[in-house]
């Protein structure tokens, strides 16, 4: 059996990185595409070296646009990838404009599509990805879920309960290999992060949203109550090229004196900043299920998550997009009144392997 395996942002190196291990483990031939969706060095190129990750079959090159002009060329330059290489099947990940732009183009060349972590809603349609989640769901062969709350979805939007297997967290599967390595790194050391006793509490921010980040007035009150958090304790802000750009065009660089802000990190030594961490500030999917899976308090600054699994079981809590209320339940945590939470049931490091086995399984010749 041969696979083209998709990956186009950062979130999707990660979960990608023990699909392909499991693929060759089981004899399944693979071609990967990167469709350059994400093209900064820091953001692509360091993940392939940190997560041991071939260098990619082809690289599409597609880059920025708008989510309607980034979608078409994406569908433009894969389906000659698809024509040469005929798969027996396209497998995709999360929630971006790579996972749906490449689904349409499979799909209508009747080569069955796989979507891993399917299912997951926020139930908010202004969110793009929501768009991407609904749209490649409707259109997969094979639905591999995170999370229970995923089945459910998909159930209630009549999906057969043959497509459906709950097979739990890739992007764990990543974390929980490399954890150890990651919290080797001389990070704390570099940050100033450590004292003569050992590490010294911090807080970790990544903001890149738009509704967080595009509109000056937001983020001006974001940077403000990022202070204010900086006089409890040090503030660690790797910071996003979207974030970094709005930061520069609005002239806000004073707001950052005192933050420790950097530029976007490599995997490693992002988990293990994350993995140490007293608290985490994020508007980010991935980050909520990472801080999970690590047992660290997460206030998400968003409305709504897609990744309630983390709320009803793990130590993730929503607070909104009022920065007064993150900062109110940062002085919370902080003060030692947070649950830590569990790791949810089959965030075990073996999804990608009982996907490889139910792929493998397809009679697709």
């Amino acid at each position: 059996m041969k696979v083209v395996t998709v990956v186009g942002a950062r979130p999707n190196f990660v979960k990608v990185a023990p699909l392909v291990e499991a693929f060759r483990l089981h004899g399944i031939t693979q071609y990967l595409v990167h469709t350059g969706q994400h093209y900064d060095r820091e953001i692509s190129g360091l993940l392939f070296e940190d997560l041991g990750l071939p260098e990619p079959d082809i690289n599409l090159g597609v880059k920025s646009g708008s989510h309607a002009q980034q979608t078409a060329e994406i569908m433009r330059r894969f389906e000659p990838v698809l024509e040469q290489e005929r798969p027996n099947m396209v497998v995709v990940v999360g929630d971006v404009n790579s996972t749906i732009a490449c689904a349409l183009v499979a799909v209508k060349m009747n080569i069955p599509v796989a979507h891993v972590e399917a299912g997951l809603r926020s139930f908010d349609r202004s969110m793009p990805e929501e768009i991407n989640r609904i749209l490649t769901d409707a259109i997969s062969d094979l639905l591999f879920a995170s999370e229970p709350s995923a089945v459910e979805n998909l159930t209630r939007e009549g999906t057969a309960s043959e497509r459906i297997h709950l097979v739990g967290n890739v992007m764990i599967d990543t974390l929980l290999r490399h954890r150890d390595r990651a919290r080797c790194l001389p990070t704390l050391e570099t940050l100033g992060l450590k004292n003569g006793t050992g590490p010294v509490p911090f807080a970790m921010v990544t903001l890149h949203r738009p509704s967080n980040v595009d509109s000056p007035i937001e983020l001006r009150r974001w940077l403000e109550a990022l202070r204010e958090l900086n006089r409890r304790v040090p503030v660690i802000f790797p910071i996003h090229p979207r974030t970094q750009r709005q930061i520069a065009a609005h002239h806000l660089e004073r707001l950052l004196d005192g933050i420790r802000s950097t530029g976007p990190m490599g995997y490693l030594e992002f988990l293990g900043l994350l993995s140490h961490a007293a608290l985490v500030v994020t508007d980010s999917g991935g980050i909520q299920e990472e801080t999970t899976a690590l047992g660290i308090p997460c206030l998400t600054v968003r409305d709504s998550t897609e990744r309630p699994i983390t709320l009803h079981v793990g130590s993730n809590r929503l607070v909104g997009s009022d920065p007064q209320k993150m900062l109110s339940a940062a002085h919370e945590v902080l003060d030692g009144k947070a649950p830590r939470g569990r790791i949810p049931d089959l965030w075990d490091g073996g999804a990608a392997e009982r996907i490889a086995q139910v792929i493998a399984c397809q009679n697709l010749a």
